[in-house]
């Protein structure tokens, strides 16, 4: 079970490894929003979101023999990009099962980082079994995305380092909004906040249209997305919270948040506009929240975690044509 013990090991085995990301801040931003905005900025960890981190956790977690066969993962590109530069630094042999559609980029960058890439059609295949097909046979170790303990763990040292530089700027008591797909991240954070934070509380931030968290948040029970594919919010784009992650956020987390895609959109542009940061429409969706739902916000203070900075290049001038 993912408990803050194991948040803590991973933070020791990511220390020297995973780049502190800074807490940022502007008075801009504050006023958009109508409260104090903070900024957790992990589109600047290495390969360009949080993931490195439960990569890293899960890969050194693994026994020698199973280091040795070799590790597989399925992703839309962070997940996929944080396992295959934690395998490649342990030397550890890594196949990443990504759907055809994920942007470029990411595709580009995680062949660069010496994985062997799988394409698959979200729409239409079964993850499992395709990365069944592709790594079966190997004795290749799974690492998903969202439901693996070790991933959590990882994860959760997001809302560890974020509890620290909160405090430097006075704050204890704020709603962490957080980009969610699967889960991982945000129950890590979770965990973390109810050990060191108390005052602090998390929530999960989708897109229009794959909110399955935020309504699973309101029936009590796992539901899913009708459509698995058709937002630029790609890297948060998961059919329903998992099983490990869902009863963490059950009960953690406030109501969910749900942004548009235009509204994520402005986001990016904003945070480049004022933060200096690039963000892709995924890794935005916490801002968003935090600048255009403040009616849904009950605290003076939001932490607003944004996840990633891996975004093509089409899609980013989309941003700041519209919105700059």
């Amino acid at each position: 079970m993912t408990d803050i013990r194991k948040i803590e090991a991973a933070a020791e085995r990511l220390r020297g490894h995973a780049t502190v990301t800074p807490l940022l801040s502007s008075p801009f931003l504050d006023e958009l929003a109508g409260r104090q905005l903070l900024v957790k900025a992990e589109c600047l960890q290495k390969t360009g979101s949080f993931k490195f981190r439960g990569g890293w956790s899960a890969v050194t977690a693994l026994l020698a023999e199973q280091k040795s066969r070799g590790v597989i993962a399925f992703s839309s590109g962070n997940h996929a990009q944080g396992v295959a530069l934690a395998a490649r630094t342990l030397a550890v042999p890594a196949v990443i099962v990504m759907p055809s559609d994920a942007p470029r980029v990411k595709i580009e960058n995680t062949r660069n980082l010496g994985a062997e890439v799988v394409l698959y059609d979200r729409a239409t295949e079964d993850r499992f079994a395709v990365a069944d097909r592709a790594g079966g046979a190997r004795g290749l170790t799974l690492i998903q995305p969202f439901d693996d303990e070790e991933v959590i763990a990882g994860q959760g040292t997001v809302g560890l380092e974020l509890v620290e530089q909160a405090a430097v700027f006075g704050v204890n008591r704020a709603e962490v909004l957080v980009c969610c797909g699967g889960g991982g991240l945000t129950a890590g954070i979770a965990l973390a906040l109810e050990k060191h934070a108390p005052a602090m509380i998390a929530r999960t931030c989708e897109p229009e249209g794959f909110d399955d968290v935020a309504r699973s948040l309101v029936s009590g029970s796992i539901e899913r997305n009708e459509r698995l594919s058709g937002s630029l919010c790609d890297a948060i784009l998961t059919p329903s919270p998992g099983k490990i992650t869902f009863p963490i956020l059950k009960r953690l987390c406030g109501a969910g948040l749900v942004v548009s895609e235009d509204e994520a959109l402005h986001a990016m542009a904003l945070a480049f506009e004022h933060l200096k940061i690039v963000l892709e429409p995924g890794g935005a969706v916490s801002l968003a929240a935090a600048l255009f739902h403040g009616q849904d916000l009950k605290m003076p203070t939001a932490i607003a975690v944004v996840t990633g900075g891996n975004v093509d290049r089409e899609v980013f001038y989309k941003a700041l044509e519209r919105f700059c």
